[in-house]
């Protein structure tokens, strides 16, 4: 069973990253994952909800950070300030990997994040210690996500109220391409949350700028089958992990 510790990546309490390490003898360096909960950027929702896959990959021998992040509502959370704590974390892991303090391989480092998660870890990826992307029914393109109403107001918590042209295009990973970076995209056919439309549109645009992605629609799937062990999304992108970090 692997084992698991909470480490600050700074003061503020949400801040921190719960890693889990593989009980592995002689499997060092680790490929890495790195884990982005969803939840709209509310505070109402935390890492808990990626524990479950972050179980499943340290048992399968992955070095997990299982990465928390400020929220909207009381938490200090919004634009730009959660992208910026997942990129301090994000360079943190770099650092501490090259200087070998985590038994992990700088050449292997994939960050998997869910629904709003998935939005920030495409747009993390760029300049950072990062191998490889994927985006499990992520957000896209929070314009769209705003003019649907998606999340109960959620993009207007997260950007303000009345967010410029400018703010909506930085804020989105249709419009922050190309990533550079291997990809992938996973979304359920039956996602009434964020709907399969926007991770279609995504990937056609990725694949138009050049970068190199694979895109897995999942029948009959819903908006949480993509965290989920036991599902066929969840089966997808491990195949996609096994293969990028062989």
């Amino acid at each position: 069973m692997a084992s698991r510790h909470v480490f600050a990546y700074g003061e503020h309490p949400s801040r921190l990253v719960r890693i889990h390490q593989p009980d592995v003898d002689g499997g060092a360096p680790f490929p890495v994952a790195v884990l982005l909960h969803g939840g709209w950027w509310r505070d109402a929702h935390d890492l808990r909800l990626m524990e479950p896959v972050a179980a499943d990959l340290a048992d399968s021998g992955w070095l997990v950070w299982n990465l928390e992040y400020r929220r909207t509502g009381d938490d200090g959370g919004g634009w730009p300030q959660t992208l910026d704590d997942v990129r301090t974390a994000l360079d943190l892991l770099g650092a501490r990997l090259q200087e070998g303090a985590e038994p992990g391989d700088p050449g292997r480092v994939v960050a998997l994040g869910h629904s709003a998660g998935g939005h920030l870890a495409l747009l993390a990826a760029h300049d950072s210690p990062l191998t490889a992307v994927a985006g499990l029914a992520p957000v896209t393109d929070l314009r769209a996500a705003a003019q649907a109403g998606l999340g109960e107001g959620a993009v207007a918590d997260f950007l303000g109220p009345a967010p410029e042209e400018r703010t909506y295009a930085e804020a989105a990973p249709l419009h922050r391409l190309p990533v550079g970076l291997p990809q992938l995209i996973v979304h359920g056919d039956t996602d009434h949350r964020v709907p399969v439309g926007h991770s279609r549109a995504y990937a056609e645009a990725a694949r138009a700028a050049g970068d190199r992605i694979e895109y897995a629609e999942i029948p009959g799937a819903d908006h949480f089958a993509v965290t989920d062990p036991r599902h066929a999304a969840w089966h997808a992108a491990r195949e996609w992990l096994r293969r990028v970090s062989a």
